[in-house]
């Protein structure tokens, strides 16, 4: 009784419990609502930029496009000008779109929002292990989100950098228009995100190795908190070298400092006063993050896919230990491929092919992943609902994707592609699509956990196969447009008299992106319906084996209640031979004949 008391607690207001909670839940929810509301905002960034690519001049338009034209005019008289859009935006989007996309969406959503709701549920905590940071992570990134989308709106307009920020543009403020007070905000912004971001990493490390409950053991955890853990530990290791290389663009821009600005630049017929700086230096800070955070994006949908796949399949995940030890090598190996993103920027044949034996080598891993994915599948009887439905297509957009990154991972091969559309096809398919992919299945899968009520089935199938088809149609076109030498950051194809029969392949993609982009409205639909008139779901649904599913749907104060559990077995104890259900908890004592 004296247990039970110590962890009921007062009845909180509104403000106090929704808003400025220190409850992981809510703060995880908040992540999430604060990443589909970037999602929309780059979603719209992308469909601009597919308006322009598909009909870059007022010739050939019929009169739907044409109107649509007009509206964009109406809103942004000086970027698109009698419906003809000027270079300089389209390179913002291009700039604001991918940033808001890797950092503000899949980043935050995959991380502050899945890491925050299930890390402590499925290790049988009661909260995080610093509630007050955990909280303090989100309004930073919240913070983040605000100087973000203050860039759009700056002085002089948005950065034309690339979300890359590649120096010595991204260093001189008289580079360009957005160049000003949009870059700056564009970097303040990646600054706190950063801050956030290693705020939220010691947390979950911290969490992780330090308030699992009894019997929880490292080689107990779900896949999904291997992830996790490792995600957190790249972050904690990545995050400080692109904040570090921020303070220092930062000097460039305001301080008189040459990091990254060599001498002898001209700028609107004026020598610029700097010496003794080298943009590479700027490629290599970024890259030295960038690689990873790659894969602190892929990483958490791996975990998530791998748990959802298990309980969908009804057998347990194929060699569980060699999916910990690949997720762990994946991680170590993606700190030393960075220099493939650097192939055409002077590298020795050396240098060159080390980092085409190490980026290869990173497929070995993730070769194994794949395989162990497979044999799950292998004779197994599938339950085809709406995660798995996501979960097949995590698998097999990730592959397709991983499978063109080969050619690009051999510096013979990228000089000649790398700044084609066979890079954007490639990227978005393993950085953008499968992750994108995993997510919606982590939501599905755990939207009545979150709420208490299921999402709409045939609405989630719906939007899967419509998702599927429209990626596939995107982002595989883009690879033959690629192939032919379309290049990456033009805004009208048609200035160039080679791309020009080509121009239909560009019409296709952006009415296949136009598509794709739609389904996303049956989803936002279906997950905002849900939560007011959705079906109500018991405690386990889906008939999982892990701790978050033997509490209530949503979870009360304190996760556990009075107790917390003891862990006897690993979390896919799915067909076990001699129990009563397809299904044992983690939680269940084993048996005496099945002692481990």
């Amino acid at each position: 009784m004296s247990t039970i008391v110590e962890h009921a607690h007062p009845e909180l207001g509104f403000l106090r419990k929704y808003v400025f909670s220190t409850d992981h839940k809510i703060i995880a929810i908040q992540y999430i609502i604060t990443a589909m509301t970037m999602a929309v905002i780059g979603g719209l960034l992308s469909m601009m930029m597919r308006l322009q690519l598909a009909w870059p001049t007022p010739t050939g338009r019929g009169p739907i496009i044409t109107a649509i034209w007009s509206f964009l005019a109406s809103i942004f008289p000086n970027a698109v000008p009698s419906g003809v859009m000027l270079p300089e935006f389209y390179l913002s989007l291009i700039t604001m779109h991918g940033t808001i996309m890797v950092f503000f969406l899949f980043t935050a959503i995959l991380t502050g929002g899945f890491g925050n709701f299930l890390i402590p549920l499925q290790i049988g905590a009661r909260d995080m292990a610093f509630p007050f940071l955990n909280a303090l992570s989100y309004w930073i990134f919240l913070l983040s989100c605000f100087v973000i989308l203050g860039a759009l709106f700056a002085t002089g307009g948005a950065p034309l950098g690339g979300w890359t920020a590649y120096a010595p543009l991204s260093a001189i403020p008289e580079a360009g228009p957005g160049q000003a007070l949009g870059m700056t905000l564009w970097i303040l912004a990646i600054a706190l995100f950063s801050a956030s971001g290693l705020m939220g990493g010691l947390n979950y490390v911290t969490t992780l190795l330090t308030m699992r409950t009894r019997g929880m053991s490292m080689m107990r955890l779900p896949l999904t908190q291997w992830s996790l853990f490792i995600t957190a530990v790249l972050g904690i290791l990545a995050f400080p070298v692109l904040l570090a290389a921020g303070i220092l663009l930062l000097f460039d821009r305001i301080g008189g400092t040459s990091f990254f600005i060599p001498g002898g630049i001209v700028m609107n017929e004026q020598v610029i006063e700097h010496t003794g700086g080298h943009p590479l230096l700027w490629q290599h800070l970024f890259w030295f993050f960038g690689h990873p955070e790659v894969y602190i994006v892929i990483l958490p949908a791996m975990g998530i896919a791998s748990d959802i796949l298990a309980n969908f399949c009804r057998k347990p995940i194929f060699s569980y230990r060699m999916m910990v030890y690949a997720l762990s090598a994946i991680a170590f190996l993606s700190f030393i491929v960075w220099g493939h993103h650097m192939f055409l920027s002077g590298m020795s044949p050396v240098m060159g092919s080390l980092f085409t034996l190490t980026t290869l080598l990173i497929a070995v891993p993730s070769a194994i992943k794949t395989f162990n994915w497979l044999g799950t599948l292998w004779g197994a009887r599938i339950r085809f609902t709406t995660p798995m439905l996501f979960v097949l297509g995590f698998v097999t957009t990730f592959v397709s994707g991983g499978l063109s990154g080969i050619f690009l991972g051999t510096s013979a091969a990228d000089i000649a592609m790398h700044d084609t559309y066979f890079v954007v096809g490639h990227f978005h398919l393993v950085m953008a699509v499968s992750p994108l992919f995993a997510g919606f299945a982590g939501l599905y899968y755990w939207f009545p956990k979150m709420f208490g009520r299921m999402m709409n089935a045939t609405l989630g199938k719906v939007h899967f196969w419509i998702s599927f088809i429209g990626v596939n149609f995107v982002f595989h076109t883009m690879h033959s447009l690629g192939i032919v030498g379309h290049l990456r950051r033009i805004y009208d194809p048609l200035q160039y008299e080679f791309l020009q029969p080509l121009q239909g392949m560009n019409i296709f993609i952006s009415l296949a992106a136009f598509m794709l982009g739609s389904a996303q409205l049956l989803f936002l639909i279906n997950f905002f319906s849900s939560i007011w008139v959705g079906k109500k779901a018991g405690a386990n649904p889906w008939h999982a084996t892990t701790l978050e599913w033997t509490v209530p749907s949503p979870p009360g104060h304190g996760n556990f209640g009075g107790e917390l559990p003891t862990v006897h077995r690993w979390p896919f104890d799915y067909s076990l031979p001699g129990a009563k259900e397809d299904f044992v908890m983690q939680n269940e004592p084993l048996s005496a004949r099945k002692a481990t």
